[in-house]
Parts: structure tokens; C-alpha cells; sequence
């Protein structure tokens, strides 16, 4: 047997700082000569996993392995090799060892755990809601929503049947499509629904929402079917309800088989698309039109904050607008030039401060680069990578998360890469002013739970700052988040919106009155600051005609 502590005293100081990234001990050592020392990286190390995880990182495990080549270790090894069951080649244990491979809560990682004298603490897997679901009959919804949703249902009844539902984020398009579906449901027995999305977050927000609002709404029991991930619901089975279904999974089904697809397209009487803006991705674009090919009476709702595809791309505004007929119902308020500040007076949103950091980071761009910052639609990932590692951008991230604690207890922090997210929570960690985590999306599923459970606990008294990159613009509700952190360029309206809309819930929906926005604008780099202007970016003159009235 081997004390885990012992095993990490062990790792010399080469090795500690591969195991916590060369970056994160850059930055360490620019703040602080002597930030980096081995014990510090040994301390941080028990900070960023519990130690039965170290063992399934194959980096980790093999440098464990290394640890026990010399004598006091040979014995270990021999001792670990015969625990294990394996057989080693001429006495070569470490081989045999490091061909060992470890799998989450298997027999072999427990036993690993053991002679470490480590406890084997195994997550708990998500639990999985049933894939068909019967459901019976308040779910009220604001003046400004109701207008809305009385508006969209009058426009999906008549004219090209494709209408586009344009709410700010936090307005609660959500709920008020709802309404919208529950309304198309209690005119159609048996009516069939599809709500579609691309990512397993918004599928899962759209059934559970629907769940509650049927249960109030509704007139009689109906279905709900999950189709995605790994859900194996059949949705042509009912003849009643709702399918929540993940884009990629019906074009993958569809492509397989014709009858699949003209079998939804018989049924499906409304479809819904969360994310309308993502509707003329020419996968999606196919989808939307083959369920809507066979009865020209299908109606297609879309939902979005920000109803265009990019804010310099005219031509990629008019394709989405064409899409939907050129026809949008959008949140009015009478005596309000803009709804957004009607949300904003009336505790909706919270109201927000903009603060622009400007940058000229240490990143040089070539020719190529502003090229392709140019010709692509959003900033290029190699790029990000590039500014996700610069450390003066760091540094000023860092400096301002930290001014930031002082003001706000949820902090949430939109990292230029994901090697950037990870990094700022380790230095933030280690620094030990505030409690700092990461989600990215190489985060698996049940951790990135846990995390955001984390992140939401009403415990404690320090603040919390949750670092990210690729995740939780979507599908992502943290009421107490009073602070975003943009430190990633984005010349997408709608991602830029979305990152703001994570921090301005308003008190009347769980949240706050102010709101802080911070972004980083790399004065080589396009960006944006204004939730209004973002709101009202496409108007008439970009093909969508005057609201439907």
C-alpha cells in the first residue's frame, strides 16, 4: 500500500507542472516569482480532482507508473502488478501497469484507489427521464407575452404558415411558445407537435417546460416523446403530443430512411424551432422543409432573440428572413419605443452597465488571419486558441474577475478557448480570493452537472466564478449570475446577445436589478456592447416585414 500523498511528493517538479499545464504555471509565475513552487502545484493539483480521478487520466496514470521505478517502488509495482492480476514480461511491472486501462467506478480503478488508500467516489450517472411520458391538465404569462403569442397564433393560421417569434433573451419566449403549442394542441385532437434543437441542453429545457405547462394548460393526456442523445423513444408511435427532437438526430434518421421522415411529415400538424437563426444551415434547412413538403398546412414557428445570422453579413439576414416568408412577430408594449426597455423598467431583465476593456493583446495577426476574420462568419477557432493563450489578455481577465468578486457572488466568465477557461479557473483557484470552476465542452456530461450545480448552491459566502468555453449560452439558467465576463471576440450578434442574456434575469424572474457586462474588445477585432441595439439590429430594411399586428 501507497499513501496518495506520499505517491504525489514523489513527482518531481518537471512533472507537476506538465500535469497542471505549462500555461497555468506562466501565468502563476508572472504574478508571483514564487507562485509556482512544488508544493503550490501539488495543492493545486487536489484542488482541480479528486484524487480517485487522477488515475483515469492516462497522463496521470503513466507518470504514477514512472514514480515507481526506483527500489522502495520496484516492490510497489510488484505488489500493485499482483493486485491487479498482471502477468509482467521479464519483470518489466511498469510496462505491464501502464497497459492497464481504467474505466470510472470499474473493479480495476477501485482496487487502484485502495492501495493508494483513496476513496473510489464514483458520480452519480444523470437520471433519464422516461422517453414517453402521459400527462393531464395555472401557467400564466405577462401582458407583453400574451400579445405575443395571441399574434403568432393569428400568423401561424394564415399566410405562408412560417412565422418567427423574435423575444430578447429572459422575456420568456420559452413560455410563451408554450402557450402557442398548448393553444394548437387543444385545436387538434389527436395533434402531433415537433419542437426541434441542436443541443441536448435545449431539448431537455423544452420537454420539461412542456411537462409543466400541459399540466396546466391542457384538456387531456398526451405524449411527450424524447428524441435524442441517447433517448430511444419511437416518435411515430403516438398519434398525440409532443416530439422533442435534436436536429442532428432526425437528419441522421432521415438520411437512413425515407419512410422515417414522410411518416413525421404526415403527422406533424406545428413544428417549432428553437434557434430560428440556425434554420438556413443547410442541414436544417432540410429537415424544416421535408416536414413541411407534404401538407402545405403544416405551420413552422420559430424562436429567437436575435433574428438574424450575423451583424455584417446582409445577405445571410435576407436568406434567414426569406426563409421564414419574411414574417416576425415581435414583443410590443404600448407606450414603448423599445420592449427591451419596458423589461428593463418593469424588473423583467435586469437593468444593465457596460464596461468595454480594451486590449491590444500580444497576439499578432498576419494578412491570412484578417482575411479570414473576414471572409468567415465568426472568428476563426485557431485564432481563439491563439488569443485563449496570450498572457497579458490573461492577466487583465484575472485582475478584473478579481476586482469584480468584490461586487457580485456569481460571476460567470466566457473564455476565448478552452485551454484560456481552464487555465483562469486554476490561477483563480490557486490565488484562493474566490471559488473558480470550469465547464467546457470536452467536460463530460454528469461532471459539467455537478459543476453548475455547484455554481448555483445558495451556500457560502465567497464569491463564485464559473469559467467556460463553447458551453452554456444556450440551455443555461443561473438567476443569480449579476456579472458576465465576455473575454472571448465574437462577430456573431447572436452569440454576443446570448452571453449577455445569461446575466440579465430580472428580479421578476428570479434574478436581479443590475447587471454588470464586461468585455474584453480587441481593438483588432470587431465586438459588441448594447443589448438594445442588439435587440433592434435587424429591422424592416433587412427583408422582415413590420410586425404582425
Amino acid at each position: 500500500m501507497l499513501q496518495f500523498e506520499k505517491l504525489l511528493s514523489r513527482l518531481d517538479g518537471f512533472t507537476l507542472e506538465t500535469l497542471v499545464g505549462k500555461p497555468t504555471v506562466a501565468l502563476l509565475r508572472v504574478l508571483d516569482e514564487e507562485g509556482a513552487r512544488p508544493s503550490d502545484l501539488r495543492k493545486l493539483l487536489l484542488r482541480m480532482k479528486n484524487p480517485s480521478e487522477f488515475f483515469l487520466d492516462p497522463l496521470i496514470w503513466s507518470e504514477v507508473v514512472n514514480v515507481l521505478k526506483d527500489e522502495e517502488g520496484k516492490r510497489e509495482a510488484a505488489t500493485l502488478c499482483e493486485i491487479l492480476g498482471r502477468e509482467p514480461e521479464l519483470g518489466d511491472f511498469w510496462s505491464a501497469l501502464k497497459s492497464v486501462k481504467l474505466t470510472r467506478g470499474s473493479r480495476l480503478h477501485k482496487l487502484v484507489c485502495d492501495f493508494f488508500s483513496v476513496d473510489c467516489v464514483v458520480p452519480d450517472s444523470a437520471p433519464m427521464q422516461p422517453a414517453s411520458q402521459t400527462h393531464a391538465p395555472s401557467y400564466a404569462l405577462f401582458s407583453h407575452q400574451r400579445r405575443a403569442a395571441e399574434r403568432a397564433i393569428r400568423a401561424l393560421g394564415t399566410g405562408g404558415r412560417r412565422v418567427v417569434l423574435h423575444m430578447p433573451t429572459g422575456a420568456g419566449k420559452t413560455r410563451t411558445a408554450m402557450h402557442v403549442i398548448a393553444n394548437h394542441l387543444l385545436r387538434h385532437e389527436p395533434g402531433k407537435v415537433i419542437w426541434l434543437a441542436y443541443s441536448e441542453e435545449l431539448c431537455e429545457q423544452a420537454a420539461s417546460e412542456f411537462e409543466k405547462a400541459w399540466s396546466h394548460l391542457g384538456n387531456r393526456e398526451v405524449t411527450v416523446d424524447r428524441f435524442w442523445g441517447g433517448y430511444k423513444a419511437d416518435p411515430l408511435a403516438s398519434s398525440d403530443g409532443l416530439i422533442v427532437a435534436g436536429l442532428d438526430r432526425v437528419f441522421s434518421r432521415a438520411k437512413a430512411s425515407t419512410p422515417f421522415i414522410a411518416g413525421l411529415a404526415d403527422q406533424v400538424s406545428l413544428v417549432v424551432i428553437d434557434e430560428a437563426h440556425q434554420s438556413t444551415a443547410p442541414t436544417y434547412a432540410l429537415v424544416l422543409d421535408l416536414l413541411q413538403s407534404k401538407h402545405p398546412d403544416t405551420a413552422m414557428l420559430g424562436l429567437t432573440a436575435t433574428p438574424g445570422r450575423s451583424w455584417d453579413d446582409l445577405e445571410e439576414n435576407q436568406k434567414l428572413a426569406n426563409f421564414w416568408g419574411n414574417t416576425k412577430v415581435a414583443l410590443q408594449v404600448d407606450g414603448y419605443d423599445s420592449p427591451v426597455s419596458y423589461l428593463f423598467e418593469e424588473g423583467y431583465l435586469a437593468r444593465p452597465t457596460y464596461q468595454r476593456l480594451g486590449i491590444r493583446s500580444g497576439v499578432s495577426l498576419t494578412d491570412k488571419d484578417l482575411g479570414q476574420i473576414e471572409r468567415q462568419l465568426d472568428i476563426p477557432d485557431g485564432i481563439l486558441k491563439r488569443l485563449g493563450a496570450d498572457e497579458q489578455r490573461n492577466l487583465l481577465v484575472l485582475s478584473q474577475v478579481e476586482k469584480l468578486a468584490s461586487k457580485h457572488a456569481r460571476i460567470l466568465v466566457f473564455a476565448a478557448s478552452v485551454e484560456g477557461a481552464e487555465t483562469l479557473a486554476r490561477v483563480l483557484q490557486m490565488h484562493g480570493r474566490v471559488d473558480a470552476n470550469v465547464v467546457t465542452g470536452k467536460t463530460p456530461t454528469t461532471a459539467r452537472k455537478a459543476v453548475v450545480d455547484w455554481y448555483k448552491t445558495e451556500d457560502g459566502d465567497r464569491a463564485r466564478v464559473l469559467c467556460n468555453f463553447g458551453v452554456l449560452t444556450e440551455g443555461f439558467d443561473a438567476p443569480r449570475t449579476s456579472c458576465v465576463v465576455i473575454a472571448r471576440p465574437t462577430k456573431s450578434l447572436v452569440l454576443w446577445s446570448q452571453m449577455v442574456g445569461r446575466g440579465t434575469r430580472g428580479v421578476r424572474a428570479g434574478g436581479n436589478s443590475q447587471a454588470e457586462i464586461v468585455t474584453v474588445v480587441d481593438t483588432t477585432l470587431p465586438g459588441f456592447d448594447s443589448l438594445v441595439s442588439s435587440f433592434e439590429h435587424w429591422g424592416d430594411e433587412d427583408g422582415w416585414k413590420t410586425n404582425i399586428q
